[in-house]
C-alpha cells in the first residue's frame, strides 16, 4: 500500500507540474482583464504542432523545435488578443464578450489545424538521453521513458523528472521576472488595477500583449510535455479544462494558487485513478471544484473581485 501510494504521489507531481504551467498561464491572464482565456489550449495545440513539425519536417533538435513553439505560440496568443480580444475590450467593459470570443479562437484553432493538417493523432519522436544532453556514449541511448527503480517497488522515468524540472525552472523565472523587471512590477500592478496602471504611465497595450505572449510561451511548453506523454491532436487543448479547474480551487488570478491548485489536482488525478479507479479519476477532479466552489468559492489563495483597489 505505501509502494503504491509513493508510486502515485510521483506520478501526480510530474502530471501537477505540466497542469501548473497551464493554470499559471490562465491566472495571469485573469489577474489583468478578469476574464478566462479558453483559446488557453488553442495555443498549447499551436506550440505541440510547432515543435512536431520542426523535428519531423525539418530534423530540428528537441531544443530548436521547444523554442520555436514557444516563440510561435507566444506570438500567435498576441495575435489572438490584439485582433479578436483588444476590439471588444476597447467598446465594453464587460468581460462576458471576452469570454465568448474566446470560446470562439478555441473552436478557430481546433478545426485550422483539423483542415490543415488531418484529425489522426500524431507521435512526436522518441527521445533519448543522448538528444537532450551530452553525457556518455552508455547513457545517450537511454531512453527518456525508460523506468528507473529508485526503491523497491518504485520507479520513475527520466521524463517525469524533467518534466517537473523544467516546470519548476520556468516556474521560477516567471517569478524572478513578475518580481525583479520594470513590466513584472507592472504586471502586478495592473493586477490591482488595469485602469489606475494605464493612468500612472504604464503601457497598458503593450503590457497585455507581454502577458499573453508569456502565458501562450507557457502553453507551449506544456503541450510538448503532453504531446509526448500521450499523443498530438488538434482537441488536445481540451485537458486544460483541469488546468483551468487547478487554477480555480488555487484561486482566478494568483500564480501560488495556480502552482498549488495544479500539484493538489495531479495529486488527487493518481491517487483517485491508483486507489479507487481510472473511470472514476475525472468524478473525483470535478467533485474537488465542486467542494472549493461551495466551501471557498475564490479558492484557496484568490481574492473576491471587491477587494481589489
Amino acid at each position: 500500500m505505501a509502494t503504491s501510494f509513493l508510486q502515485q504521489v510521483i506520478n501526480g507531481l510530474s502530471l501537477g507540474s505540466v497542469y501548473a504551467l497551464i493554470a499559471v498561464g490562465y491566472s495571469l491572464v485573469y489577474s489583468i482583464l478578469l476574464f478566462s482565456n479558453f483559446a488557453h489550449g488553442g495555443f498549447l495545440v499551436v506550440g505541440g504542432y510547432i515543435c512536431y513539425g520542426m523535428m519531423m519536417q525539418y530534423g530540428m533538435n528537441v531544443w530548436v523545435g521547444g523554442a520555436a513553439a514557444i516563440v510561435g505560440a507566444g506570438l500567435v496568443a498576441v495575435v489572438t488578443e490584439r485582433f479578436a480580444y483588444k476590439p471588444i475590450r476597447e467598446r465594453t467593459p464587460l468581460t462576458l464578450y471576452l469570454l465568448i470570443a474566446s470560446m470562439g479562437v478555441s473552436i478557430v484553432i481546433e478545426n485550422f489545424f483539423v483542415i490543415t493538417i488531418g484529425g489522426r493523432f500524431r507521435a512526436l519522436p522518441p527521445l533519448n538521453l543522448g538528444d537532450l544532453f551530452p553525457v556518455s556514449e552508455s547513457l545517450s541511448k537511454m531512453s527518456l521513458q525508460s523506468p528507473i527503480n529508485i526503491a523497491q517497488g518504485i520507479t520513475i522515468s527520466l521524463f517525469d523528472v524533467i518534466t517537473f524540472v523544467v516546470a519548476i525552472v520556468f516556474l521560477i523565472g516567471l517569478q524572478l521576472f513578475l518580481q525583479k523587471t520594470r513590466w513584472g512590477l507592472a504586471i502586478r500592478a495592473a493586477a490591482c488595477d488595469l485602469r489606475t496602471a494605464g493612468l500612472m504611465g504604464v503601457n497598458v497595450g503593450l503590457l497585455v500583449g507581454i502577458v499573453f505572449l508569456v502565458a501562450g510561451g507557457l502553453a507551449a511548453i506544456s503541450g510538448i510535455f503532453l504531446a509526448m506523454r500521450y499523443t498530438l491532436f488538434p482537441q488536445l487543448g481540451g485537458i486544460t479544462i483541469k488546468a483551468f479547474v487547478a487554477a480555480v480551487i488555487g484561486g482566478l488570478g494568483s500564480l501560488p494558487g495556480a502552482v498549488v491548485g495544479s500539484l493538489i489536482l495531479g495529486l488527487t488525478e493518481m491517487l483517485a485513478a491508483g486507489f479507487i479507479s481510472s473511470q472514476m479519476r475525472d468524478i473525483v477532479v470535478f467533485s474537488l471544484l465542486v467542494i472549493t466552489l461551495l466551501v471557498r468559492p475564490a479558492g484557496l489563495f484568490g481574492k473576491q473581485i471587491g477587494d481589489k483597489v
